[in-house]
């Protein structure tokens, strides 16, 4: 049998609440396959960590983390702590540190979930996000210059290089090959002379090298128009780690909700652990009062599933998660319903057992 070591790292908020969930389905479809199971191991690291020692992590955390298959990850978080540390130190660490380079992010219309859209039909919303996770505009490099004068300035720089922009593109395009998509750039070169200039450049070479993938080109705001006015343009989108951070939670607006947000970072040669989370934030303001939807970290345990192989397993925990949609209850305030994060997760266990 094989054993799959993950890491939970819980976090802040409604954190805990929902992994509890994502926990309970890989669980149970580890038990009907019976060819493999899980071993969890929890890190209390978030903002209470951090409040307690001045950290969002152990020192040695990488190190601790880097013995695992997977980190399953919630949401980082809380008021008090500010937001570029709670992010900068946990979830940034990671990402660089194990050079996860690949955010996976579906945006896709389930069926049974609400879309503000006038006249969109479900096939319409289907698309994949490949996001820029490593370098970009979340370098980190910067600098205040003139602090405490009238001419203080702040220069955040985006860091692109030719090995992150080529191998995200390629990762793209034998994706889009694969499945038989589109791929569609998007950027901004025609005001960041030099960063986006620099990634239309290298995406017009690497198109060359996929002569049979349809391609197209689109600045960022013509892109988020798109996405709302004629969803079905995109299928296979590949974009910086800024606008892929940005129109994916425009994704989720049209397809269901933060709700229903998942997100994965790979590293596709596997020489470090993977993540998967919900992307949609701590909400503090709900926590601990069991509301939460656990549907976007149940949707990024299934994205763990297929980066192990079970694919097959993959598309059960999404035909199940649709079960209860379509079903209309139970289902959580943010989808109308008034039912708890754990009925929730209990509803996809049952549909999952009698798939």
């Amino acid at each position: 049998m094989t054993e799959y070591k993950i890491a939970v790292i819980a976090g802040d908020g409604i954190g805990p609440e929902v992994i509890a969930e994502g926990v309970k389905v890989l669980n149970k479809t580890a038990e009907l396959d019976g060819s493999f199971r899980f071993d969890f191991t929890y890190f209390p690291w978030g903002c209470e960590y951090y409040l307690k020692n001045g950290r969002m992590m152990a020192e040695d955390g990488m190190e601790q983390l880097a013995k695992f298959d997977a980190i399953y990850m919630g949401a980082a978080g809380f008021p008090g702590v500010p937001d570029h540390i709670s992010l900068r130190d946990l979830l940034l660490v990671i990402r660089k540190g194990f050079d996860q380079y690949v955010n996976l992010r579906p945006v896709k219309l389930l069926k049974g979930a609400p879309c503000p859209l006038k006249d969109v039909k479900r096939e319409d919303i289907d698309m994949i996000f490949i996001r820029e996770n490593s370098e970009g505009e979340y370098a980190g490099d910067g600098s205040f210059e003139k602090v405490g004068t009238p001419e203080e300035t702040a220069i955040q720089k985006g860091i692109f290089t030719r090995k992150g922009c080529e191998r995200i593109m390629r990762y793209a395009f034998e994706l889009a090959r694969k499945e038989g998509k589109s791929v569609t750039s998007i950027s901004k070169g025609n005001a960041l002379n030099y960063s986006m200039v620099f990634w239309d450049k290298i995406f017009a070479e690497i198109s060359a090298e996929y002569p049979d993938v349809e391609t197209h080109s689109l600045l960022v705001d013509a892109a988020a128009m798109f996405m709302v006015k004629d969803p079905k343009r995109f299928q296979v989108v590949v974009t910086s780690n800024l606008f892929g951070d940005i129109l994916t939670d425009l994704g989720a607006a049209i397809s269901g909700g933060m709700g229903l947000a998942a997100g994965a970072n790979l590293n596709p040669e596997r020489k470090f652990p993977s993540m998967f989370e919900p992307i949609h934030g701590s909400a503090p303001d709900i926590a601990g009062k069991g509301i939460a939807s656990p549907l976007a970290s149940i949707w990024s345990a299934a994205q763990m599933l297929d980066f192990f192989g079970h694919e097959d397993w993959g598309r059960k925990v999404i035909s199940s998660i649709e079960a209860v949609l379509v079903d209309g209850a139970p289902l959580t305030p943010d989808l109308g319903g008034a039912a708890h994060c754990e009925e929730i997760g209990n509803a996809v266990v049952q549909k999952l057992v009698s798939m």
